[in-house]
């Protein structure tokens, strides 16, 4: 991820944030091994397709991300040898992680809830927005308590 972000620090900064926080929430959570590998994977890998859908379409957008992500990560993890099942949800969770309805799986939940610990940060989103990203996709019980911990008392402690 890192040789082919190169030199974009943002990027490479965010999957790293994301990572780390799938990480604690699926190993708190107590997933199987094989979960926590495909969490941590789709971690660092779920924004993998951004500088294909700058290039081809102009746009970050998360319906471009979805299209050229996931062959971009099943190249880089055929190449290392990733078991095939591993690489098959893996593909899945990057084509589909802006795709909040169809959310289905510890591995899924997780990854959503990392992605969006980082994402409240970095766009700076207000405190309403936080209360509906809170009610509407945060499930598990590590990742309401990071939310909320990081969150409530820190960022939005002025809003309170």
């Amino acid at each position: 991820m890192i040789e082919y972000f190169g030199n974009d620090i943002l990027r490479i900064n965010h999957a790293l944030k994301v990572y780390g926080f799938a990480s604690t929430i699926g190993r708190s959570e107590t997933a199987n091994r094989d979960t926590i590998d495909i969490i941590e994977i789709a971690a660092v890998l779920h924004d993998i397709g951004i500088p294909v859908s700058e290039k081809k379409y102009k746009s970050s957008a998360g319906k471009y991300q979805e299209i050229e992500g996931p062959p971009i990560a099943r190249k880089m993890l055929e190449k290392l040898e990733v078991k095939k099942e591993i690489i098959e949800r893996v593909y899945f969770l990057i084509g589909n992680h802006h795709s909040y309805s169809k959310i289905e799986g510890l591995d899924f939940q997780i990854l959503v809830e990392a992605d969006f610990l980082v994402n409240i940060f970095e766009d700076e989103l207000n405190k309403k927005m936080l209360t509906s990203i809170r009610e509407k996709y945060f499930k598990t019980m590590t990742g309401k308590m990071l939310l909320e911990t990081i969150y409530d008392e820190a960022v939005f402690k002025s809003e309170l």
